[in-house]
């Protein structure tokens, strides 16, 4: 089984997919370092260089081949924060894993990744954040409400309620 963990920036997504993977004992993928090092370049150069465009070309083509690698074993993988904007990665989530959606407040998120110098967090955070939230719900089989809550807490969630 792949566990996808999905969600807007600053929800967690890394951090919770690392101790998912760590407590099940397999393999973590981060979606957005493995395009990092495919490219040789940073996600926001990527962006500021060659534009969003680009960037979901190559993040589609970075889950395909995730799923392949494990697609007869166990392994988690955190999804950028877009990934669900690519209507064929949604499809590939919703038919070849088990899609989690970590869902947190705008001011929480916002409080989170304020002066992390990412890709889209700007002044369009909240009305970016309101679009995806459908996508989110679209390419998910489990929406985690992770207000409050530790990322221990949310990977404890994952693994007690999910599998």
């Amino acid at each position: 089984m792949i566990l996808a963990i999905t969600g807007y920036m600053g929800s967690g997504k890394s951090t919770v997919g690392r101790i998912v993977a760590d407590a099940l004992g397999c393999p973590f993928t981060d979606l957005d370092e493995t395009i990092e090092k495919e490219a040789g370049r940073t996600v926001a150069d990527i962006f500021a260089t060659d534009g969003e465009p680009a960037f979901r070309q190559m993040e589609l083509k970075a889950l395909k081949s995730t799923l392949r690698k494990y697609q007869s074993g166990t392994a988690v993988i955190a999804l950028g924060g877009g990934t669900v904007t690519i209507p064929e990665a949604v499809k590939l989530l919703r038919d070849k894993t088990l899609c989690i959606w970590l869902q947190a407040p705008a001011d929480e998120l916002e409080t989170r990744v304020a002066g992390s110098g990412r890709p889209l967090a700007d002044k369009d955070f909240r009305e970016r954040l309101v679009s995806r939230e459908p996508l989110y719900a679209a390419a998910s089989h489990v929406t985690i409400d992770t207000a409050g809550l530790s990322p221990e807490e949310i990977a404890d969630e994952i693994i007690i309620d999910c599998l």
